[in-house]
């Protein structure tokens, strides 16, 4: 089983090379979904998170209001690092148990960790590549914008509250560059794939 570290920062581009590399074969272990399912009501998690926030964070059906805790954070550092502390180990725990039942049932498979937060929870020591995807700032920051209706405002304290993209890419073992067109980023991510991964 192979382990490769996909990251990059909000806004560019992690899910479209993730999309490749499934059609190619690999098994995705994507952070954002799995951050969703530990914090499902009734977990762990979402009781921690209730118990901190309070309850004005909560939808009728009692799951998290996403937007509200992204206000929230995105604007209080000390509550971002709240809410990490709440689900980092429950996410830790989760990729752990995923990669060791794929090891038993498909000892030969590539394993993609998409995780945002790559290097900051430094599961990167599980990896034995890592890949980033990268964009300049000015780019992430127009993107994210567009694509979650923000002011110029809270797009950057979101981009800011990562490490900086350049950082990870000087990091990585692999950039793929996202400034072109999805159809160009695509091509890049499966000769990557093809080149480090198939011809292995």
């Amino acid at each position: 089983m192979r382990i490769i570290g996909l990251t990059g920062g909000i806004a560019s581009g992690k899910s479209t090379v993730a999309s490749v590399f499934r059609e190619m074969g690999a098994i995705i272990l994507d952070a954002d979904q799995i951050a969703r399912e530990v914090v499902l009501p009734r977990q762990p998690a979402w009781v921690d998170i209730v118990e901190f926030f309070g309850p004005r964070i909560l939808k009728p059906d009692q799951s998290l209001n996403r937007e509200k805790i992204g206000k929230i954070v995105f604007s209080n550092p000390d509550c971002l690092q709240e809410l990490n502390r709440i689900t980092h180990p429950r996410i830790m725990q989760y990729y752990k148990d995923a990669l060791r039942q794929t090891s038993l049932e498909k000892p030969e498979a590539i394993v993609i960790l998409e995780v945002p937060l790559l290097y900051e929870t430094n599961m990167d020591k599980l990896c034995q590549q890592v890949v980033v995807v990268w964009v300049d700032r000015e780019t992430q920051i127009k993107r994210l914008m567009e694509r979650e209706n923000l002011s110029h405002a809270d797009a950057i304290k979101r981009v800011d509250s990562q490490m900086p993209l350049d950082e990870k890419a000087r990091r990585a073992d692999f950039v793929i560059d996202n400034r072109g067109s999805m159809v160009e980023t695509k091509e890049k991510a499966a000769i990557y794939y093809k080149e480090n991964l198939q011809a292995v």
